[in-house]
């Protein structure tokens, strides 16, 4: 389901290719992204092409970015929701439920990154025994 957008939205939108371009990201990764709803474009052109916006572009990085991090499909669908609740409501004491979900996620990333930080350390002492030899 798209939403309406705004003049504004409609001048400031790409294509999908734009979209892979800017992001580094295939077209096949984002048509994925859709047909599983975590990234849904804003729009479609009257020949059903799909239209992206900055916001869209926003989301497609905060995506890739938690990929490193091994988080599943389901796991990056549930911290989209999640933000998307912060960013609706924008109320303190409504949002308590929702921020902590967040810190939750913020602290999985904080653990993942450090298992990776231990993998990279691990990757350059192999590399020093492959020099040494």
């Amino acid at each position: 389901m798209t939403k309406e957008m705004t003049a504004e939205e409609v001048v400031a939108t790409m294509h999908i290719g734009e979209l892979a371009g800017r992001s580094q990201m295939s077209l096949r990764t984002i048509r994925h992204y859709d047909d599983v709803g975590i990234l849904k474009p804003s729009g479609r052109t009257v020949g059903g092409f799909r239209l992206y916006t900055e916001r869209d572009f926003t989301r497609l990085m905060l995506i890739r970015r938690m990929k490193p991090l091994g988080f599943a499909l389901e796991e990056m669908a549930e911290l989209l929701r999640i933000i998307d609740s912060l960013e609706a409501a924008n109320t303190g004491s409504a949002n308590l439920a929702v921020r902590a979900a967040l810190d939750g996620f913020i602290e999985q990333a904080m653990e993942r990154r450090a298992k990776l930080e231990e993998q990279i350390s691990m990757a350059d002492e192999f590399i020093e025994l492959l020099r040494a030899r």
